[in-house]
């Protein structure tokens, strides 16, 4: 049926055999060839689209008959050269024939930043970054939205946005547990209320998952102050059966309460130190790494109330380990300068960062105090530290014996919520 012998280039021979690849591509490469040089190409005998662009360059009306003319077109006589007077003045123009000189390319512009969308977890950020505090329930706000069955809602005061603004800091998420040390080297400074009421103040608002721990190195208060437990087990029992907690899959948080001391509606434990006086030894810095390790696993605020000897290893240790130093004095002038002392101390042994790291609480003695001494003691705390938090005084705290938190005045309770905002924020 086909014709071997035919010429495969031609158009007869299209129809009655078949092309190989080979011929076919080169039978669209003439043909293409042949249309860019202005033949006349059949469009049905054509297997491919002919090149658009140098389709549309081809020329309108009749295609030319003669032959092709040989050589290169003669170029235009050379102008003239310009007059003397102006051969200074102007550069020369380029030789006709030249190329023009490239324009510089202009460059990219910058990708646009991509568009983005909201994701769900934006949703949620936004609805709740928005979402406001509600109506007011104190003072004359309060009385008003209340008188009125709810039908006015009053926005909240200062006072009521600052109070729930300072509880949104206490809760905020933890990257991991954090130790506060209470320190100041002179006895009576409220460094074992200030724990007791900063621990209230925590597990309250927090809901639990904190301690506070009495590291002194002989004979501490705390175990006193706090609510009794039903054992007397402190910190001396707890080194002795450390080892049972060594193995992390099998210890729980549950074996330490042989140890630690709940207390209560308050939401914390106590752990107490040595109580009993028959014992001799001191707590040593390894004891308090090893202590302060396994804290460290079941809780996430760990609040330490320290001796009175600064050059004691576990003192040190504490202030090393600490997240926060907070500088507890009350406004008497022994106390304030045994803090300040503490604080150069501290400074001249080459700790860094200090007054970031630094808080101080300015506790009042007595129902009057001398305001001059306390303007000096703020004045001069606040360029020591980050930030200074009057309490003011609470007779619920005189006695010495067990704190009874709720009997604390709202007065003390809302400093020490603002203290700890403070706290919080600072971790």
């Amino acid at each position: 049926m086909s014709h071997s012998s035919a010429d495969p280039g031609t158009s007869e021979n299209t129809s009655d055999r078949l092309f190989t690849a080979d011929e076919l591509e080169a039978f669209a490469q003439r043909q293409v060839e042949a249309a860019r040089n202005g033949a006349h190409v059949d469009p049905l005998s054509d297997p491919i689209d002919a090149d658009p662009l140098a389709a549309s360059t081809l020329p309108r009306g009749p295609m030319p008959t003669g032959p092709p003319p040989l050589g290169p077109p003669p170029l235009a006589p050379p102008p003239l050269p310009p007059p003397p007077s102006q051969t200074s003045s102007q550069p020369p123009a380029p030789p006709v024939g030249a190329p023009p000189a490239a324009a510089p390319t202009p460059a990219a512009p910058p990708p646009a930043e991509p568009r983005r969308f909201m994701t769900a977890t934006d949703f949620l950020d936004r609805r709740d970054h928005d979402a406001h505090q509600g109506p007011a329930t104190w003072g004359w706000r309060g009385r008003v939205r209340r008188a009125s069955g709810g039908l006015i809602k009053p926005k909240m005061g200062a006072k009521e946005q600052a109070y729930h603004g300072d509880r949104q800091a206490i809760q905020k998420d933890l990257a991991g547990p954090r130790t506060i040390a209470f320190i100041n080297p002179k006895g009576g400074a409220a460094k074992t209320t200030g724990v007791l009421a900063a621990g209230y103040t925590f597990g309250t608002v927090r809901g639990g998952g904190v301690v506070a721990w009495d590291n002194n190195e002989t004979r501490g208060t705390l175990g006193i102050r706090g609510q009794r437990g039903s054992h007397r087990n402190t910190t001396r029992e707890l080194l002795e059966d450390l080892g049972r907690f060594k193995d992390v899959y099998q210890s729980r948080i549950g074996d330490l309460g042989a140890f630690v001391r709940s207390q209560g509606d308050a939401h914390f434990d106590v752990l107490a130190s040595d109580e009993r006086p028959d014992v001799t030894g001191i707590i040593h810095a390894t004891d308090f790494a090893d202590v302060h390790a396994l804290l460290q696993r079941f809780y996430r605020v760990i609040l330490i109330d320290t001796g009175n000897n600064m050059r004691a290893e576990n003192w040190l240790a504490a202030a090393d380990a600490a997240d926060l130093l907070v500088v507890t004095s009350t406004v008497r002038e022994d106390t304030g300068y045994s803090g300040l002392w503490m604080l150069d101390a501290l400074q001249d042994a080459g700790y860094a960062n200090l007054k970031h790291k630094t808080i101080t609480v300015l506790s009042d003695p007595s129902e009057k105090v001398d305001t001059r001494l306390a303007s000096d003691l703020v004045q001069v705390y606040e360029q020591r530290t980050r930030g200074v938090h009057r309490v003011p005084y609470d007779p619920a705290l005189v006695s010495g014996s067990v704190v009874p938190y709720h009997l604390l005045s709202e007065a003390t309770k809302r400093s020490w919520l603002s203290a700890c905002a403070a706290m919080a924020q600072a971790l």
